[in-house]
């Protein structure tokens, strides 16, 4: 397989992990629907593209105890590490968490067309 010119368009993919119980009460207060409601009017505030799914996850505290809950990751393509780190926050405060995870590494982009 030939490699594609486009190979070479090099960006970074960034997931917000954003977990949906609340931190004082422990518990999910309302359907994830909402939640991905309220994330994605926040992206189109932004003007970002993005992809959103719904995970089931667990981690430990920051005071040792442990936590399964639904969590939404959040997927943003080449966005500058300003905005990601105020979208997290802001996740942060509007789904009254802990904290929420960041991650971001580096990846390839290739649009494949075809015409019948």
């Amino acid at each position: 397989m030939e490699k594609s010119k486009n190979m070479d368009n090099h960006i970074s993919q960034t997931t917000i992990y954003i977990g949906l119980n609340d931190s004082e009460t422990g518990v999910q207060k309302y359907d994830s629907k909402k939640y991905i409601s309220i994330l994605k009017r926040t992206c189109r505030h932004y003007k970002l593209a993005f992809a959103v799914q719904t995970v089931s996850g667990g981690y430990f505290h920051e005071d040792g105890r442990y936590t399964e809950e639904n969590t939404l990751m959040l997927k943003l393509m080449n966005v500058p590490e300003k905005t990601v780190m105020e979208l997290a926050k802001e996740f942060c405060v509007l789904f009254n968490q802990e904290s929420v995870m960041v991650t971001t590494s580096p990846t390839t982009v290739v649009f494949v067309k075809d015409e019948l």
